[in-house]
């Protein structure tokens, strides 16, 4: 199955942005980069999946291990209990999570990220939860990055004024990890962050679409 993901402005890593840019897609890589007349013509048999704003790869979070490893991520049913914003500290010592809630936290924080684009995280992952669910995901583990700064994380991996946006090129052969964001340009990605994702595709599969 072809799959042609089009957005107003297609944001290639290391190289200079596309106006009206498509990327073509066949099951986990990406097939071919460029203007969406040209591929849309070329390949009239691939489903279209059409995104507002910009499409780039899916971004890197710098700071997702204290996120997913020192912060516990309440079930909706827990809301009215614990709320919406993550534990850390002595909240999270004060719930102490079995096993099986700390594995429900890991999958929720992985999805959490998913929805802001991020398909690669950067550290050295040490809890099993945390680990299984990346893995299960298919979310990229690649090495630490340096000064990561202090605090609670955002699940924006822009926050902090890291560079979430530079990842693997957009080129034949790649895995097709991709976000969509409403805005229309980079600079406005960065000042809004990532809340603004519409979709997230993982190894050609759409794991996220905004309703």
């Amino acid at each position: 199955m072809l799959t042609l993901h089009t957005a107003p402005l297609l944001l290639p890593p290391g190289a200079g942005p596309l106006p009206d840019g498509a990327v073509l897609v066949q099951g986990e890589a990406v097939l071919a980069v460029g203007p969406r007349a040209e591929l849309a013509a070329a390949h009239p048999g691939a489903r279209t999946r059409a995104w507002p704003g910009l499409l780039t790869t899916g971004l890197t979070h710098a700071r997702a291990v204290p996120l997913l490893e020192s912060a516990y991520h309440p079930d909706p049913r827990e809301y009215d209990q614990l709320g919406e914003t993550p534990l850390t500290g002595d909240a999270l010592a004060r719930l102490a999570p079995d096993r099986t809630r700390w594995a429900g936290s890991a999958r929720r924080g992985v999805q959490r990220l998913l929805r802001h684009g991020v398909t690669r995280v950067a550290g050295t992952f040490t809890d099993p939860a945390v680990r299984s669910a990346l893995a299960r995901a298919g979310v990229t583990v690649v090495s630490p990055r340096a000064a990561l700064g202090e605090g609670v994380p955002s699940f924006d991996p822009f926050a902090g004024g890291h560079d979430a946006l530079s990842g693997v090129p957009l080129v034949p052969g790649v895995r097709a990890d991709l976000a969509a964001f409403d805005v229309p340009d980079a600079a406005a990605l960065r000042d809004g962050g990532a809340a603004a994702c519409v979709a997230t595709v993982l190894a050609g599969r759409l794991v996220h679409r905004a309703r």
